[in-house]
């Protein structure tokens, strides 16, 4: 299965009856620290529980970790939002992953090298000041 680079957030739901509509809830972590805005307009996409379950649970029975949205070595061109405890930039990507960016202040738009992925941040060395 292919997945779109625009994908903001990826979770596990059931749908419920609330009166003459089905309702998927999206989890507040989703929207307190992703791409996702309440009251937005986004688009949907379901894949069966029984397809899910056989696909992306590990051998421990539980489902995976999401898997960060970038690789070593990858360029990007991000952002600065904020700055960290330790004075560096901090951008976010797809689902709210963040990259910290040493040497970057509040505002600068930068291409980046991405040189070390976790599975919650990654960080990256600046390569072009402003694009």
């Amino acid at each position: 299965m292919e997945i779109s680079d625009e994908l903001l957030c990826l979770f596990s739901a059931d749908v419920s009856v609330q009166d003459d509509k089905y309702v998927v809830e999206v989890p507040r972590r989703e929207v307190e620290t992703g791409a996702v805005e309440a009251g937005g307009t986004y688009r949907v996409a379901l894949i069966s529980s029984e397809d899910a379950s056989e696909s992306e649970e590990s051998s421990s029975g539980a489902p995976p970790e999401p898997q960060p949205p970038v690789e070593v070595g990858e360029t990007r061109y991000v952002e600065i939002e904020d700055i960290g405890k330790q004075g560096d930039g901090i951008a976010r990507v797809e689902r709210g992953y963040v990259i910290i960016v040493p040497g970057a202040e509040v505002g600068e738009r930068v291409k980046i090298e991405v040189t070390e992925v976790k599975s919650n941040f990654a960080v990256g060395e600046i390569i072009e000041e402003t694009f």
